[in-house]
């Protein structure tokens, strides 16, 4: 115990100091912390918050669920480039100032896209460890499941209308996985959101939230310094914006957060219940790395405007 607890600080230690040496490259130009300081803050972060969690309930994600960690990122690039699929039809986003070379491109695909799902619920145990809404509770409620199929149709139907009619519909995709999945998790027996709040639990509910909300703050401020970069391109909602996002887009954040957690409980299902042969989880594997090939290419050719050169051998070369 006493040696883990020294690990967390040390790993608490050395994520500060990369995130200062991030903040330092940011504003002196200093590659490749300038380009890819977004990935930086967010593994930096990941590892300081570990370090508060494991020091308030000796138990985290780094110290005690290390074997979590590798799938959660591999989960979180998978998951995210469903969006970005969805992006191609919305066009509510693009990206600038990423390099020209293709390895260090896609690389810096790969590292931002791992922190969506790790930064996320290392905010909720962060949360969680700080004893945020530790009386929350609520009346249990016996339920049926005659809500399971028209929740999974409307999920579907939320899913399809920002792919026909982006310009109007476009917000729906954030709403889309949390119906759409939640039936298959609770039928499933997989870990259910609606099976917590259905025992009064709701405090899981509420930290997710919450995380959401910190995260879209933290997600659009280290974005915003960075040279690779998303902007915004929504029809709707542009007046208001503190950094690159509409102050009403901050909202959308809260849905996201539990649609995260739902995508997550779903595929961690279907590993645990169906991937369980060493044949099938490679064979997942491969399909996830084909997926995500297929998906960078296509980012390159749709979705990134504009490319900058001489990264990072103008600095190191």
């Amino acid at each position: 115990m006493a040696e883990r607890l020294l690990l967390s600080r040390l790993l608490g230690v050395l994520g500060g100091a990369v995130f200062v040496t991030a903040v330092w490259g940011l504003r002196n130009t200093v590659e490749p912390f300038a380009t890819w300081f977004y990935a930086f803050a967010w593994w930096s972060y990941i590892v300081m918050a570990d370090a508060v969690i494991y020091a308030r309930q000796r138990e985290s994600l780094l110290l005690n669920r290390t074997r979590e960690l590798p799938k959660m990122a591999t989960v979180s690039i998978t998951c995210w480039l469903v969006f970005e699929g969805v992006n191609f039809s919305l066009g509510n986003w693009h990206y600038v100032g990423l390099p020209q070379e293709l390895p260090w491109r896609w690389l810096g695909y790969a590292l931002g896209f791992a922190t969506v799902f790790p930064g996320l619920f290392q905010t909720r145990d962060l949360l969680g460890a700080l004893g945020v809404f530790s009386q929350a509770k609520g009346p249990v409620r016996e339920v049926g499941t005659s809500w399971l199929a028209p929740a999974t149709i409307a999920g579907l139907v939320m899913f399809m209308l920002p792919l026909i009619w982006p310009r109007y519909t476009f917000p729906l995709i954030w709403l889309s996985f949390i119906f759409f999945l939640e039936p298959f998790c609770f039928l499933g027996g997989g870990k259910s959101l609606w099976a917590d709040w259905r025992r009064g639990q709701r405090r899981e509910i509420y930290l997710l939230l919450l995380a959401g909300l910190v995260c879209g703050v933290f997600w659009e401020l280290w974005n915003f310094w960075a040279q690779a970069k998303w902007v915004y391109t929504l029809p709707f909602f542009q007046a208001g914006k503190i950094f690159e996002m509409p102050v009403l887009g901050y909202l959308g954040f809260l849905p996201f957060a539990l649609e995260c957690a739902i995508m997550y409980n779903f595929i961690r299902m279907l590993e645990e219940r169906w991937l369980i042969s060493p044949r099938a989880r490679r064979r997942w594997l491969l399909g996830q790395a084909l997926f995500w090939v297929t998906m960078f290419a296509a980012l390159d050719h749709w979705t990134v405007r504009v490319m900058v050169s001489g990264f990072p051998f103008s600095v190191f070369g």
